[in-house]
């Protein structure tokens, strides 16, 4: 049996931009992809703490060491800049690598800079 697991996670990551007039995605430092071991590409699951609500989307590399978290398309009327939002990554998981089975969770300051 497979079970959908948190395989990576960005957590309080603060938005520094949005982009109605773009293609839809979420722009993302390369950094903080890197340490998340997210792909450009990669579907997403994003949570907007200031505001409840969820979304999904895909990421797009941003330049690395920037502090870049941008919200595209159509998306951009679903948040505002600041706002505080977790990115979340799922994996199908056999239930035979459960146990050595670990996300990788990415703490970051309000600069969107690593701090764990």
């Amino acid at each position: 049996m497979l079970r959908t697991m948190c395989r990576a996670k960005i957590h309080r990551a603060r938005i520094t931009d949005t982009r109605l007039d773009y293609e839809g995605s979420l722009t993302l430092d390369r950094t903080l992809m890197d340490a998340a071991g997210l792909l450009p590409f990669e579907q997403v699951q994003v949570l907007n703490i200031n505001n409840g609500t969820r979304a999904e989307t895909y990421l797009i590399e941003g330049e690395a060491g920037s502090g870049m978290v941008c919200i595209n398309g159509a998306l951009a009327r679903w948040a505002e800049k600041n706002d505080l939002i977790i990115i979340i990554a799922y994996a199908q998981v056999d239930e035979s690598e459960l146990k050595t089975f670990a996300p990788q969770i990415v703490h970051v300051d309000e600069r969107n800079r690593i701090i764990s």
